[in-house]
């Protein structure tokens, strides 16, 4: 059987692994302990097997990683930890010491899911030419055919992979350069584009420029900015995550902007961490550092200027899922709040346990689907409740979960990102 042992620069720190007193306020915030009530699937468990591999006291065999490998990082275990454990920071260490050994000595699905990463997701225009093939795939029909006949042909972790396709609708949004400019600007901030986003949810991005733009700001998307590098952390890839947000720290400091605005929380939470991704990098540690600072929320940013002036009515009925990596990894819960508060004509219904991640988990929903489905359940239950016909979130990934989740749990509620309430009430604002 195969061990493997953590090595490179990125070994979890025994400072880091030594804060946690094994006082288990942690376990009824995590997902999988809830969902499977084995310590091991635990936040404190997990603690100690890392602790263990680090000191050469557990073999890292292949069912060890899995352990790891089961952990969402949603961080929730970090709000609901009295001793302040760095959880999120240790897990992508943890990843990252193992997948800096040997390729052959990697777990195989760490190592193809490093490859679709740096190869596909890294690569503006590969990662383009798969989105042009997913949209000839759904308007040609030939995804009626394969959810239709020949659905029984199919293995069930690929109908179920199937299922889980985002409906690619309208033209993707790819923008570059001054994206608003309107006059006496307050600011001048920058915009991510990311890259699965503008492919997916083209919208979110036309609702930030707008939102943007109500405030008084200028916009820019600088051209030469890159994927944030936040999945390739989470998969342990944490060269190519460096490689990344050197490109975007230097993109973004020639735009010279005050802020650089980022609307998917899972993407703004691993940029404002960028000075610890690049803290062993003499030439780049101070620069990301000063970077980070500047990084903000769209919600966040937004909550903060006069955005709330000549809004138009806005009929919906809503419940608000926090985003894991708005609410746990950069602690932001009022500005959501704050901005739907504000939208004349918006109703908030707030369910059960809304900062319970829904699943997605960045590539969890794909690589995990199983534990993935388990977590989704209760979420979906939680939001029926409700009885909101609009669920408001604040990251790509979420609305892909929660869409998936609505059509099978069949809850009859679209998703939206809040920002983009935000916009519909600007338009009715203008349109009055």
């Amino acid at each position: 059987m195969t061990t493997i042992r953590f090595t490179g620069p990125d070994i979890p720190s025994a400072e880091d692994l030594a804060n946690c007193i094994h006082c288990g306020f942690c376990l009824p915030s995590c997902p999988t302990y809830v969902a499977t009530g084995q310590e091991l699937e635990s936040p404190r468990g997990r603690l100690h097997l890392i602790s263990g591999i680090r000191d050469g006291r557990i073999e890292g065999t292949p069912r060890a990683l899995e352990h790891l490998d089961l952990c969402l990082q949603c961080r929730a275990c970090e709000t609901a930890c009295p001793s302040a454990v760095p959880y999120g920071r240790i897990m992508e260490d943890a990843r990252a010491a193992i997948m800096a050994n040997e390729p052959a000595e990697q777990p195989p699905a760490w190592r193809l899911r490093r490859l679709a990463l740096r190869h596909v997701l890294a690569r503006p225009r590969r990662l383009r030419l798969a989105m042009a093939g997913a949209r000839l795939y759904q308007r040609s029909g030939l995804q009626h055919f394969v959810r239709g006949p020949l659905a029984p042909l199919l293995p069930s972790a690929l109908r179920r992979l199937e299922a889980a396709a985002p409906v690619l609708r309208g033209r993707p949004f790819r923008q570059t350069g001054t994206l608003a400019s309107p006059p006496a600007p307050k600011a001048r901030v920058a915009m991510l584009l990311g890259c699965l986003h503008g492919e997916m949810y083209p919208d979110m991005h036309r609702a930030t420029v707008t939102a943007l733009e109500h405030a008084r700001c200028e916009v820019v998307a600088p051209p030469a900015q890159v994927c944030c590098g936040a999945l390739h952390a989470h998969a342990g890839d944490a060269e190519t995550a460096r490689a990344l947000a050197r490109r975007n720290i230097d993109a973004f400091e020639r735009a010279g902007v005050e802020a650089v605005v980022v609307n998917a929380a899972g993407c703004g939470a691993a940029m404002k961490e960028y000075s610890r991704l690049l803290r062993h990098d003499p030439n780049w540690s101070q620069r990301a550092e000063a970077f980070s600072t500047r990084v903000k929320d769209a919600l966040e940013f937004v909550a903060e200027q006069d955005f709330a002036h000549d809004l138009g009515p806005v009929d919906r009925t809503v419940t608000l899922q926090d985003a894991c990596h708005l609410a746990h990894a950069q602690g932001i819960r009022t500005a959501p709040r704050a901005i739907l508060g504000a939208i004349p004509g918006v109703t908030l219904r707030e369910m059960a346990n809304s900062d319970r991640c829904c699943g997605s988990a960045g590539l969890y929903s794909a690589v995990q689907p199983q534990m993935s489905a388990h977590v989704l359940e209760p979420k979906m239950a939680s939001i029926a409740a409700t009885g909101a016909t609009t669920v408001c979130t604040a990251n790509p990934g979420c609305t892909l979960q929660l869409e998936t989740g609505a059509r099978r749990h069949e809850v009859d509620a679209e998703v939206r990102h809040v920002i983009e309430v935000l916009a519909e009430s600007i338009e009715a604002g203008r349109s009055r």
